[in-house]
């Protein structure tokens, strides 16, 4: 059991992104792709405790990234701008206040403790950025891409925060 929870916590967030980027009419170029990925993703939450202890989760995460960064890329295309590319920054106390980022690459960006007061992040890339005690009061997460509960319970926002719906606002804002 403990060789196979970590696996099946990893499958299932793919599940979650997958099935957003599902959701994306400006991925519709990929929505073949993107749903035979879940259905090799489901079929893998299926199998027995020895298969799932054996799966190579790195490589089948690779396949799907890949899916993830296309569909990421089709649906920031249609934000008017320049789109900050800021993948894999290290943004740690960053003060980010009032900032636009729509559009924005984020993805695995380290935004620990910083002051996103206001930003606009309508559309941005978030997969694996790292929201602990980011302040994100009044900030506009419209149509972030590939957010999830977790990040947003790690974050502190308020009552002018916009999620997107699929997404609770925490007990503690």
């Amino acid at each position: 059991m403990f060789e196979v929870f970590p696996v099946m916590r990893q499958l299932h967030e793919l599940l979650w992104y997958l099935s957003e980027a599902l959701t994306l009419p400006a991925a519709r170029p990929v929505h073949a792709a993107l749903r035979a990925a879940r259905e090799k993703t489901e079929g893998l939450t299926r199998g027995g405790a020895r298969e799932l202890a054996a799966l190579d989760v790195p490589a089948h995460r690779e396949e799907v990234n890949a899916l993830l960064l296309r569909t990421s890329e089709l649906v920031r295309a249609a934000v008017p701008g320049r789109k900050k590319q800021r993948r894999g920054a290290d943004l740690m106390g960053a003060r980010l206040k009032g900032a636009d980022l729509r559009g924005a690459c984020l993805r695995g960006a380290r935004l620990i403790a910083a002051d996103l007061t206001g930003a606009d992040l309508r559309t941005a890339d978030l997969i694996g950025a790292d929201l602990r005690d980011a302040r994100l009061a009044g900030a506009d997460l419209t149509g972030a891409l590939f957010l999830t509960q977790a990040q947003i319970d790690a974050a502190r926002g308020d009552a002018a925060t916009v999620l997107p719906p699929s997404l609770i606002r925490p007990a503690h804002w």
